[in-house]
C-alpha cells in the first residue's frame, strides 16, 4: 500500500519482513555449523593475538551470486583447507551484502534474482541457507557486514566480519561490531588512511548502547560490551599500494601507539592489486617471501577468488546469460591459481616455522 502520510512523501511502499528468529527457526543452524563458527573464531582469535603461529587465509568471490557455484568453490576449498590446515586457517569469503560507490548490484541478499526485484525476504532465506550449508560442512564463512540489521539473521554462522573501506568511519558500524561475536576486521579508508581503522577497532572495543532491531523484529535499545578482537585489513587505497614492508611497519606502529595488538590482515586484492587479479600472485608472493623470513606482524591474508578467472558484466533480468563459476563483481584469480595461492602461504609459514620456531615445527 502507497504510503499518503506527509513524512512519508517519498517512500513508495513498506511489506513485511522476517524476522531474525523466524529465519533462524526456519532454517536452523545444525551442530556442526555452530562448532565449525565458533571454533574457527577461536583459532582466528589465536592467530591474531599470536598464540598460534598459522595464517589465517580468507579467500572466495568478490560476491556469492550463485549458490550453486558457491557451494561448489566451497566443496574445493574445504579438501584445500583440510590440505593446509598444519600451516593455515582457510576461511570462504560468502559476501552477500554489496557497497556501491554508486548504483549497481547490492549483492544476494538484496537482490536474490539478479533482476532489480530487490526480493529481500528472498534473499535472507537465500543466504541463510547458503551460509549453514557451507558451516555445516566444516569450512568457516566470512562476510562483509553492511546493513546493521543483517547480523541478528546470519552472525551464528559467521566466524569472521568485515567492516569494508566505505564505512569504517560510520559511527553505527562501530557500534554494531562492538556487539558481534567474532573477530572484525576493519578495512583502511578508500583513501588508504589507515588511522580511519585504528580508531574504529578502538571505538568497537568499548561498550556502547544504540537503537537496534531485536531479534522478534521490535526496535529496541541494545547495549554491548565491546569487541576485543577488532584488527586492521590493509587494502591499499588512492595513494596505491599499503602491504610492503614499510607500509605493514607504519600500521602496525599506529596500533601500538592506540594500545592494540601489532597484527594485522593484507588484502591482496582491491588497492593492493591496483585491480587487477592478475596482480594478486605478484602481492602473495610478496608477502610469503617476508613471512618466510620471519615476519610476524602479518596475521592473515585476503584473496578474491572464484571457479573461473576474471569476470563478467551482469545484466539484471538476464542471469541465464551467466557463465558458471565467475564474478558478476570484482575480477577474480581461478581456483587452480588459489591452490597454488593458498599452498604458498602454507609454505610460508612452515618455512618460518622451521627457521624461527622448530620446536612448533616438530610439533606440526
Amino acid at each position: 500500500m502507497r504510503s499518503i502520510r506527509p513524512q512519508d512523501a517519498r517512500i513508495a511502499g513498506v511489506e513485511p519482513l522476517i524476522t531474525p528468529a523466524d529465519l533462524r527457526a526456519e532454517i536452523p543452524a545444525s551442530a556442526a555449523a555452530i562448532t565449525t563458527a565458533r571454533q574457527a573464531r577461536e583459532d582466528i582469535r589465536q592467530v591474531l593475538s599470536g598464540e598460534d603461529d598459522r595464517l589465517v587465509v580468507i579467500t572466495g568471490p568478490c560476491s556469492a551470486h550463485d549458490p550453486a557455484s558457491a557451494l561448489d568453490y566451497a566443496e574445493r576449498l574445504a579438501a584445500l583447507a583440510a590440505d593446509v590446515a598444519d600451516h593455515a586457517v582457510v576461511v570462504m569469503r560468502v559476501y552477500v551484502e554489496k557497497p556501491r560507490t554508486r548504483l549497481g548490484w547490492k549483492g544476494l541478499l538484496t537482490d536474490p534474482h539478479l533482476d532489480g526485484s530487490d526480493d529481500v525476504n528472498s534473499g535472507l532465506r537465500l543466504t541463510r541457507g547458503l551460509m549453514t550449508q557451507i558451516a555445516g560442512s566444516g569450512l568457516p564463512v566470512a562476510c562483509e557486514f553492511l546493513d546493521p540489521s543483517v547480523p541478528g539473521y546470519l552472525a551464528d554462522v559467521v566466524s569472521w566480519g568485515c567492516v569494508g573501506a566505505r564505512t569504517v568511519q560510520s559511527q553505527t558500524h562501530r557500534q554494531f561490531a562492538s556487539g558481534l561475536p567474532m573477530p572484525i576486521g576493519f578495512k583502511n579508508a578508500t583513501s588508504g588512511d589507515v588511522l580511519d581503522a585504528v580508531d574504529a577497532i578502538v571505538a568497537a572495543s568499548r561498550p556502547h548502547t544504540f537503537p537496534s532491531v531485536t531479534d522478534d523484529g521490535r526496535v529496541g535499545l541494545v547495549t554491548t560490551t565491546g569487541n576485543p578482537d577488532g584488527h586492521v585489513v590493509l587494502r591499499g587505497g588512492s595513494a596505491g599500494p599499503n602491504y610492503g614492508p614499510i607500509d605493514v611497519a607504519k600500521s602496525l606502529r599506529l596500533l601500538g601507539q592506540a594500545g592494540l595488538e601489532q597484527r594485522l590482515v593484507i588484502d591482496a586484492s582491491h588497492g593492493n592489486s591496483n585491480k587487477d587479479h592478475r596482480r594478486q600472485p605478484l602481492v602473495v608472493g610478496d608477502l610469503a617471501g617476508r613471512i618466510g623470513r620471519g615476519e610476524e606482524g602479518v596475521a592473515g591474508v585476503m584473496l578474491e577468488s572464484f571457479l573461473v578467472e576474471g569476470n563478467q558484466k551482469l545484466v539484471l533480468g538476464r542471469s541465464e546469460q551467466l557463465a558458471y563459476g565467475q564474478s558478476v563483481t570484482d575480477a577474480c584469480v581461478d581456483w587452480s591459481g588459489t591452490v597454488r595461492l593458498v599452498e604458498r602461504l602454507a609454505e610460508a609459514v612452515a618455512t618460518r616455522r622451521a627457521a624461527f620456531h622448530p620446536q612448533a615445527a616438530l610439533v606440526g
